[in-house]
């Protein structure tokens, strides 16, 4: 990884070019990390619900620990989010984001 792509990782700043995404309709601003294609085929049944929402720029995970989870964690995470979705909940994930941005922990 070269010094610009650290920096670039280590403040989000890799996610930027995903605000496209939201504007066209493929993702929200706040929702579950997007899964990779080969992710969702090892899916338990349970995990699947994880799908239900839009994937997000930012959400519980990316303002938790990030790279810093393991997996059963970052799925504990989002589907509580899916769950338990709320507008001011929204605004808060929002909130944190743009302080975990500001102080990264757990971007490699």
């Amino acid at each position: 990884v070269t010094r610009l792509g650290r920096f670039l990782r280590r403040y989000s700043l890799d996610e930027l070019p995903q605000l496209l995404n939201v504007l066209i309709g493929d993702m929200s601003l706040v929702g579950p990390r997007p899964p990779l294609p080969s992710e969702v085929e090892c899916y338990e049944a349970h995990v699947h619900r994880r799908l239900y929402l839009k994937p997000g720029l930012t959400g519980p995970w990316q303002v938790s620990g990030r790279s810093d989870l393991d997996w059963e964690e970052s799925v504990r995470l989002d589907l509580h989010y899916i769950e338990n979705w709320s507008l001011i909940g929204d605004l808060m994930l929002l909130w944190r984001t743009l302080r975990v941005v500001l102080h990264p922990v757990g971007a490699y």
